[in-house]
């Protein structure tokens, strides 16, 4: 083997491995892209959801204010009743927030 096909063979072997090196950069460079821009869009909807949940209780609860009886005074038991109806929709609606941020934190610890 000549000497000039010895250094040839190693530019050659060079230039494959910057080569090789520039394009498992870019592949990592466009995965963690991809990654960042996964993670932005599952907060995105995932505010949005919240935002929506937020929006259908604020919604229902002013529904059944307009629709409570107001022209007559309650009487005493009626205003144990509803403050107990009060009472368990706000347990409720707890333990509702309390499933849906397991939920969160069940799908954030997925791997991906």
């Amino acid at each position: 083997m000549s000497n000039n096909s010895v250094i040839h063979a190693f530019f050659v072997g060079k230039a494959v491995a910057n080569v090789l090196q520039e394009k498992a950069e870019e592949a990592l460079s466009d995965a963690l892209s991809e990654l960042g821009k996964f993670d932005a869009e599952s907060r995105e909807h995932l505010r949005q959801f919240s935002e929506e949940v937020l929006n259908r209780a604020e919604r229902e609860m002013s529904q059944r204010t307009a629709t409570a009886p107001s022209a007559t005074a309650p009487s005493p038991s009626a205003s144990a009743s509803t403050s107990s109806d009060l009472q368990e929709t706000i347990d409720e609606l707890r333990a509702e927030i309390a499933r849906t941020r397991a939920e969160l934190t069940a799908f954030r610890s997925r791997p991906l």
